[in-house]
């Protein structure tokens, strides 16, 4: 079911948030190489890059520093931190002899030239297609801290990797990637330097029970000593139940060990209509330190962050909720598998990740895009209140027609966001107006960047779309690549980096010498 993925995945650095949502003290500041799926902790989609190209055209090679292929799939959105590159892939171009056949995987790749550093292979999950769909590969996109890699896997595991791969031998507790590469049954393999080096692993359908569909797809947010991910907990196969009514769908683990410290005690899972995949965000609220999560049910929350020193050992808590924000009140709340795929009306879920910026935190809701309504809408929120704030939270809601897949950027007074549709809303966030449209007339899941001026826009039939930023729409570039694209592009420096299903490209400024040859440009 690809149908499913590049949406999630389609969801991508640090930002200043503001006089009521505060920055987070940090230790070290600037010292610890950070990468995440959107802004660090705000989910923001914009990037500090400088320097990045206006124009691109991989035919001709205009700024095009390298391209490298990739599995026959690719729904994860790349990251970049620092000289490396983290994408999720499939396993159709084996770059492995021993490791063959459909599996999930992780590339760590050299930023300048594409080379592979090292590679982490999972095993597809057995039984029901539903539990692992055929094909779709590793969706989620990594988060990196210092030399630590935190990923969800295909196989719904949370997974601590060695950013330096078994360059650097074979770090524990967990020692058995031989094995666990190749999956159960078969010979286990002797790793080498190009293999990844799991730290840590954490089952949650063993420790949470939650319940697998169609695939994995989440990143974690780290605050202090703790991750937060969301859990793809979601329906059955028939698409008409969600088995694990009591599963959390969003949990809190510790980042050195991987034992689970929190788990929500919301139930959601009575209204969830197909699978909990959106990540959560992190801010602060005056002192109040606060985890805001997109729920399937249509509904952002926001819980009590646990201390940033929590002990590995304290015993299993229940989140606290804080406030919680309805985003489409009038939709049916009970028996709402009535409604699958009514494309009229029905229940709404949160795909997008929330934002933090500015004061506010701005939310994406709206119909599932395989089985829902194709109405949405972007929502402003006061997130300083307490209890249900639907309406006393409530600052503007923006709507649009089409589904709501992708997290918004918010920078200068201004929210971009795209639809479905492939339109892209420039929004004032002051009073919640339009400013201008933008119509690419072609599908879009992903999730824009804003950087360095420019949104860089990817859609489905293989598009790549640069817009200027600002009250004035102008459209500096649009361009086909190699083919249909599901992830977000990431931009790092002077280096935009695009994947499509099969192929990697990294863009950046290239001119050429009197003699023709090419020459990579330094950034200012």
């Amino acid at each position: 079911m690809a149908r499913f993925l590049g949406i999630a995945a389609a969801i991508l650095g640090t930002i200043s948030l503001g006089l009521a949502l505060a920055r987070p003290t940090e230790r070290q500041p600037g010292a610890i190489p950070r990468g995440q799926w959107g802004a660090w902790q705000s989910r923001n989609m914009v990037a500090s890059g400088s320097g990045l190209p206006d124009r691109v055209d991989p035919a001709s090679g205009l700024n095009l520093r390298w391209s490298v292929p990739l599995g026959g799939q690719t729904h994860g959105t790349p990251v970049v931190v620092g000289d490396r590159v983290l994408i999720g892939t499939n396993n159709e171009r084996p770059r492995d002899s021993q490791l063959r056949g459909d599996c999930g995987v992780l590339l760590c790749l050299d930023l300048r030239n594409g080379a592979l550093l090292w590679q982490l292979v999972v095993p597809k999950v057995g039984g029901s297609p539903y539990n692992d769909w055929p094909g779709t590969g590793l969706c989620s996109a990594p988060t990196v801290e210092g030399d630590r890699v935190y990923v969800l896997s295909n196989r719904n595991e949370l997974l601590c990797l060695d950013m330096q791969g078994m360059g650097n031998g074979n770090d524990g507790p967990f020692r058995d990637e031989g094995r666990y590469m190749v999956g159960e049954g078969k010979e286990p393999i002797q790793p080498g330097a190009r293999h990844a080096d799991i730290l840590w692993r954490l089952d949650l359908v063993e420790q949470c029970g939650i319940h697998r569909h169609d695939a994995a797809h989440g990143s974690p947010v780290v605050v202090g000593d703790v991750l937060y991910i969301n859990t793809s907990n979601g329906v059955d196969d028939n698409h008409m139940i969600t088995p694990a009514l009591e599963a959390p769908n969003l949990v809190a683990v510790h980042k050195r060990t991987g034992r689970l410290l929190a788990r929500d005690g919301l139930r959601i899972g009575e209204r969830n209509i197909h699978a909990a995949w959106s990540s959560p965000a992190y801010g602060t609220v005056g002192s109040r330190r606060m985890i805001f999560f997109g729920g399937p049910d249509g509904v952002c929350y926001a819980f009590e962050a646990l201390a940033e020193t929590a002990s590995s050992e304290a015993p299993l808590q229940t989140l606290r909720e804080v406030w919680r924000y309805d985003g489409d009140p009038d939709a049916p709340k009970q028996d709402i598998f009535r409604w699958q795929d009514n494309r009229k009306e029905g229940p709404s879920t949160i795909l997008a990740m929330p934002v933090v910026a500015g004061g506010r935190v701005y939310t994406l809701v709206g119909g599932d895009l395989w089985h829902g309504k194709p109405q949405s809408w972007l929502h402003s929120i006061n997130p300083s209140g307490d209890g249900d704030i639907t309406r006393t939270g409530a600052v503007w809601t923006y709507a649009f027609d089409g589904y709501a897949t992708a997290t918004p950027a918010a920078k200068d007074g201004l929210a971009y966001v795209v639809s479905s549709k492939g339109v892209v809303h420039c929004v004032d966030t002051a009073d919640g107006k339009a400013i201008w449209q933008h119509d690419t007339r072609q599908e879009t899941w992903a999730s824009p960047i804003l950087a360095d001026g420019k949104l860089y826009v990817t859609t489905r039939n293989g598009g790549l779309v640069i817009l200027a930023a600002g009250r004035t729409k102008r459209e500096l570039c649009s361009v086909r690549l190699d083919g249909a694209l599901s992830a977000s592009p990431a931009a790092s420096g002077d280096t935009l980096v695009v994947a499509t299903m099969r192929t990697l490209y990294a863009f950046g400024r290239v001119t050429r010498s009197g003699s023709g040859e090419t020459k990579q440009s330094v950034a200012p």
